[in-house]
């Protein structure tokens, strides 16, 4: 069975379905590829981790549809403390001081997985293949052709357009010949929720060590979503701690700023490594989210900077006759690569300065905390670039005015 479509996207996860929806949204013809969709309400195949959403992002995702479906079970996030154990500086950031409702949301990833499949069913252009797999990319003269395994059967989809949005290990990426550039950070992250004895109140805080980063978000309930990070050959042991064990572990990485931390939820590890691909485009295809760059989860940009690839993307080709033009994908690379390296810069460089034990450095990263809270103009650069606000950001996630 053979089918035509000008955009073929590869990858039913949340970047990858967020760009579906956009590109449906838009008026163009599009087919996803979805491994599975999330399971029903009990569960989601998009697991535990709790994702803190950049005001930029839910702007996005209310432009496309997507924010009605999740808001009830999201927490606004109205201030940020930044701090480092053993140094004097902290850096906070504050909505009502920026004459905002908040600075972005915190949302169970399976709440927003589900948000999207509930967006994806009023779809009205968009052919959805789920399961399916990717068996075959070749290329010809007009696009594409990709054999795919589908309800038992096998289709052929033409498309203009390739779309990779299948993740750090990218079967399109490998297909079309891309190499990255990729580093093991040796650590491990644990994500769960806990109960401070002090509610959050919509405080999310970020916590640098020498043995890494850990941050506490405000979730409903006055419960809290930890993300603490180990060294990857203390994995397993700390995989190993019972509940008591595991919550003294965390208490004294994160300290006592909400009280005593209780009641862990259950824990998932995840291995941290970073995998960039040396380019975002090939001869009419695109890498859009983790597929085009996996990026350290400190300052929890990953999910953030994937839904600009996508809705720039979508918003591109909406206003091209081609939407695999060359001159197109190259115009949507230079416009992308501001935002994309500069979180990449950020995120690494934030590992390497504020994660490390250089006792010598305390004093300077102490300084520029504080130099970023004390300097008016400073402060506001940092505080749009964290809501993803960075170099030409796609329409969507703009601030709507009267």
């Amino acid at each position: 069975m053979s089918e035509q479509t000008d955009i073929l996207v590869i990858g039913g996860g949340l970047v990858g379905t967020s760009l579906a929806i956009a590109l449906d949204a838009a008026g163009l013809d599009a087919t996803l590829v979805e491994a599975s969709p999330p399971r029903a309400a009990g569960g989601s195949s998009y697991g535990e981790r709790n994702l803190a959403l950049a005001r930029a992002t839910v702007n996005g995702l209310r432009a496309i549809g997507v924010w009605s479906h999740a808001e009830a079970g999201a927490t606004p996030i109205r201030h940020i403390h930044v701090s480092r154990a053993g140094d004097f500086g902290s850096t906070r950031i504050d909505a009502r001081a920026m004459g905002l409702d908040a600075v972005g949301w915190t949302l169970p990833a399976r709440e927003l997985g589900l948000a999207l499949q509930a967006r994806l069913a009023s779809c009205e252009r968009l052919q959805r293949r789920v399961p399916a797999r990717l068996q075959r990319l070749e290329r010809n003269e007009d696009g594409w052709v990709a054999q795919v395994e589908a309800e038992g059967d096998t289709r052929v989809i033409n498309a203009r357009l390739l779309v990779g949005a299948d993740g750090t290990g990218s079967a399109v990426r490998n297909a079309l010949g891309m190499g990255t550039d990729e580093y093991d950070y040796a650590q491990t992250l644990f994500v769960c929720t806990v109960t401070p004895s002090r509610a959050p109140e919509g405080r999310a805080f970020e916590r640098f060590s020498d043995e890494g980063p850990v941050a506490l978000l405000p979730l409903a309930g006055d419960r809290a979503g930890l993300v603490l990070t180990v060294a990857a050959a203390q994995a397993e042991a700390v995989s190993a701690l019972d509940d008591a064990a595991f919550i003294a572990l965390a208490q004294r990485r994160f300290g006592w700023r909400l009280g005593r931390l209780q009641r862990p939820g259950k824990r998932h590890p995840y291995p941290i490594r970073r995998v960039a691909a040396d380019r975002v485009t090939g001869p009419r295809a695109v890498l859009v989210g983790n597929a085009a760059q996996t990026i350290h989860p400190i300052g929890a940009q990953g999910f953030n900077l994937g839904l600009r690839d996508a809705l720039t993307l979508a918003e591109m080709v909406a206003d091209h006759e081609d939407p695999g033009a060359p001159g197109l994908l190259e115009a949507y690379a230079a416009r992308r690569a501001p935002d994309r390296d500069g979180v990449m810069a950020m995120s690494h460089g934030l590992v390497r300065l504020a994660c490390l034990a250089q006792p010598e450095l305390s004093p300077l990263r102490s300084l520029g905390l504080l130099t970023v809270s004390a300097l008016p103009l400073l402060h506001q650069r940092v505080a749009l670039h964290g809501m993803g606000f960075r170099g030409r950001p796609p329409q969507a996630v703009l601030e709507a005015t009267p």
